[in-house]
């Protein structure tokens, strides 16, 4: 399925799951060969097939990303309403979930540009200690290049929902 064809769904399916459950989850690869799934609330998707996120907690996913650039990030809208809707109509409206691959760029210090977008997205809480604490001063960013995407099926539920 072509991402750049799908992009604006793409885009939808990544703010109803941030505002759902306030991350994604990014998979990588140990050198060993070990799956490893690291949750991220701080992807921003861009362009079409273009998206940055901070990183500043992640221990395993920086060191994954030396050997093998190769990711997948999967987002899903875990909103109690949407299922419920959902689950009682017998179909989804929307697209529940959608997996997304590609390949993290190097780590670097964040754009102005970057910085902002991330703030006005978590605006809502920054009044929090927490908001102080985690989100305030992030300032190392890797970029995302999205090869291609795959919709996360369930059977009838989400039948032709997809271009």
């Amino acid at each position: 399925m072509s991402i750049m064809e799908n992009w604006s769904e793409i885009k939808a399916i990544f703010k109803r799951s941030f505002r759902s459950s306030f991350h994604y989850a990014i998979a990588t690869v140990s050198e060993s060969g070990e799956p490893h799934i690291t949750p991220i609330g701080s992807l921003v998707l861009g362009k079409p097939g273009h998206g940055v996120y901070f990183e500043e907690f992640p221990h395993q996913l920086p060191r994954n990303l030396e050997g093998n650039q190769q990711v997948c990030v999967m987002a899903v809208d875990s909103g109690i309403s949407f299922w419920f809707r959902s689950l009682l109509r017998g179909k989804f409206i929307s697209p529940p979930a959608v997996r997304l691959y590609g390949v993290a760029g190097k780590r670097r210090e964040a754009t102005e540009k970057e910085i902002q977008l991330w703030q006005r997205r978590v605006r809502r809480v920054r009044f929090t200690k927490g908001h102080t604490m985690m989100w305030k001063k992030m300032r190392m960013v890797r970029e995302v290049q999205f090869t291609h995407m795959e919709p996360v099926h369930m059977g009838e539920m989400t039948k032709k929902l997809w271009k």
